[in-house]
């Protein structure tokens, strides 16, 4: 049973249609760990161009989708409620699997550091028993409350 469902992500973090990426947070330790998942359809719009006749994921995405995963750990923690997170710095980013339509994306992070508006995830995309991707991230979360 999910712990958040997609209707609950948004009301956490600003992404919404068609640059929302997270289907469903599947667990979740508070300013610890989070594991989301992500269906990639064919109804995807990045598809019509990546590639034709060959459907693959762009990278750049499955980085803003960890990203995301990582926005709703980070922001369902008390000190920055209401806030905004976003990415300062991808590190030592691998790719080892490409992900097609029909996939299903288990994203796995782990946070490592986490200093006043700043902090360090660690993050692995899977698809089944395969890892698809892996980095690190930092993030920077805004003063400011979102409206």
């Amino acid at each position: 049973m999910a712990v958040m469902n997609a209707r609950e992500i948004m009301d956490l973090i600003p992404n919404r249609y068609p640059i929302l990426f997270i289907d469903r947070v599947d667990e979740m330790v508070p300013d610890e760990s989070i594991v989301a998942t992500k269906n990639v359809t064919i109804n995807e719009q990045y598809f019509q161009g990546h590639f034709p006749g060959n459907p693959v994921m762009p990278g750049v995405l499955i980085i803003e989708s960890m990203a995301q995963v990582a926005s709703i750990l980070i922001l369902s923690s008390p000190a920055f409620e209401h806030k905004t997170a976003y990415l300062g710095s991808i590190k030592n980013a691998k790719f080892r699997r490409m992900v097609e339509p029909g996939d299903v994306i288990t994203f796995k992070i782990k946070m490592e550091k986490v200093r006043d508006h700043a902090g360090l995830v660690a993050c692995e995309a899977w698809v089944g028993d395969e890892k698809a991707c892996e980095t690190k991230l930092t993030f920077i979360v805004d003063e400011k409350e979102r409206e």
